[in-house]
């Protein structure tokens, strides 16, 4: 048996080209998952299959088409060099492979070549800072299913979401020395947004984020709420960048309908243009690689939105990508959950 420690880091995943038919084909994937869109099955069935992915992939497409670039995905990008510095960084004791949740590198084929390996123990890492079902939850979810069927299991561990880690954090507040922050009007603090029933769905008394003071503290009852764990993000990176609570805003991109987590970022986008911002700086601290929701979403699409109520200029803090504090962050996570 493999004497090395097998280690799988997983981020959400992309398409394989930005053509309609690969994009229709992760959208496919991606939104059948139960736990990203969490309705009856029919009714999700109809709702994915008949409605969303037709109509959404030729438009997902020309956004992926903005995003590419000459190598690929820059979340595919990342992953792999991640993987590979990682593996330098925690040395020979440890085997570092790297898969997406939806699409390649599939985790069925990666865990099938892990699999072979016959690893003693298994760390498996969710790319997710904040906990959600739909990301750090799925990859748990299907890293199980996976391993189940297999004859020989080795010890696995799962390390969970990380928004608290202080080397996370002060990888993003290295992000952000390029800029001067005095110079902004405003600084927003955007996350992916949620269904608000997914994220209430976690307080197992039933009652939403407003009975946990989910906006103001992490406690037992809401330690994995995900608007929880945002706002908290933000606390810990606010203090480290000397902000004040007028300084900046929470809120919550890409959303679907309304029904989603509030405020809305594009909404915020455009009220602080119409106060008369002319810069914001916008940190994406869900995101650990450059991605869809931050290079075109924040980075293009809300940049017009802001020039066309009178803004000048949305200034995106870059991602962690491949940096080298957050291979170390990963690396002492990692080595953490070995020493357990």
């Amino acid at each position: 048996m493999n004497s090395k420690t097998g280690v799988l880091i997983v981020n959400l995943g992309t398409p394989d080209s930005p053509s309609v038919p690969d994009v229709r084909k992760y959208l496919f994937e991606f939104l059948n998952d139960t736990r990203v869109i969490d309705l009856p099955w029919l009714l999700r069935k109809f709702l994915i299959n008949i409605i969303i992915v037709p109509f959404r992939a030729p438009k997902s497409a020309k956004f992926y088409q903005q995003l590419w670039t000459d190598k690929g995905s820059p979340l595919l990008i990342y992953g792999e060099s991640v993987k590979e510095k990682l593996q330098a960084a925690l040395g020979n004791s440890f085997e570092v492979e790297f898969a997406m949740r939806y699409q390649n590198p599939s985790m069925n084929d990666v865990l099938e070549k892990m699999r072979k390996k016959q690893h003693q123990k298994l760390f498996i890492v969710p790319l997710f800072p904040q906990y959600a079902s739909a990301t750090t939850g799925s990859v748990i979810e299907k890293a199980m299913n996976i391993i189940s069927k297999w004859w020989v299991i080795p010890e696995v561990k799962f390390v969970g979401q990380f928004f608290d880690d202080d080397n996370f954090i002060n990888a993003f507040v290295e992000r952000a020395k390029q800029f001067k922050i005095k110079d902004f009007d405003h600084v927003l603090f955007s996350y992916h947004g949620l269904p608000v029933r997914q994220v209430d769905k976690v307080h197992l008394d039933g009652k939403p984020c407003s009975a946990h003071n989910c906006e103001n503290e992490i406690n037992e009852d809401n330690k994995f709420c995900y608007k929880a764990a945002c706002y908290a993000t933000t606390r810990l990176l606010a203090a480290k960048l000397n902000l004040q609570k007028d300084d900046y805003t929470v809120c919550f991109q890409s959303r679907l309908d309304k029904d989603w987590l509030e405020p809305f970022t594009d909404k915020i986008i455009i009220q602080k243009a119409k106060e008369g911002a002319k810069k914001l700086l916008v940190f994406s601290p869900a995101f650990v690689a450059d991605c869809l929701e931050t290079n075109v979403e924040i980075g293009i699409e809300y940049q017009k939105l802001f020039v066309e109520h009178g803004g000048e200029k949305v200034h995106l803090v870059k991602s962690l990508n491949d940096h080298p504090m957050w291979i170390e962050t990963l690396k002492k996570l990692i080595l953490k959950q070995a020493e357990s």
